[in-house]
């Protein structure tokens, strides 16, 4: 599960993806590319992961 921060941070890494001409990998009539990242985030198909480190 992913905390509300890691969600704003893919979510904006890859619209920003999709804006500089990434091909979604949903089938969508969106153009909006952040609805698109959004519906690749419902399906579990967004093409980034989040790497945490244990704090000491």
């Amino acid at each position: 599960m992913m905390t509300r921060f890691e969600r704003a941070r893919v979510l904006g890494a890859r619209t920003l993806q999709l804006s500089l001409g990434a091909p979604p990998l949903v089938k969508s009539d969106e153009v909006d590319p952040l609805k698109i990242a959004q519906q690749e985030m419902e399906k579990g198909i967004i093409p980034l992961t989040v790497k945490r480190t244990q704090e000491k």
